[in-house]
């Protein structure tokens, strides 16, 4: 893997909109955790949670109310992506839009490299 920068990864502004309305009705310090783990159907899966703790080396995006965090290990996987934010007639959802993904399931959060 090679060195990245937080501006490796963007969260759009749908999502930084949806983040910041959820982050508004948790307790101070709560962020958006994506993380990718071995799994799903695919090879890796994205994981989304709310948390509080904050690693010394975690990645932190934060802009106009939402911050989102991204450990260390799952950065390299998501190089050049970018966290949207869909509203569409199917539901609403976090996706993640992966250059590198060279697979990935209809559930929308299993991908393979």
């Amino acid at each position: 893997m090679t060195d990245v920068v937080p501006s490796d990864v963007t969260v759009s502004d749908r999502a930084i909109s949806r983040i910041a309305k959820i982050l508004a009705n948790e307790p101070g310090g709560t962020a958006l955790r994506v993380s990718v783990s071995g799994g799903g159907c695919s090879g890796f899966q994205y994981g989304f949670d709310l948390e509080t703790k904050r690693e010394a080396d975690d990645i932190v995006i934060e802009r106009d109310g939402a911050t989102v965090l991204i450990d260390p290990v799952s950065l390299p996987y998501m190089t050049g992506s970018v966290i949207d934010f869909v509203d569409d007639l199917i539901g609403q959802s976090f996706q993640i839009r992966n250059p590198n993904a060279t697979a990935s399931c209809g559930c929308g959060t299993s991908f393979s490299i």
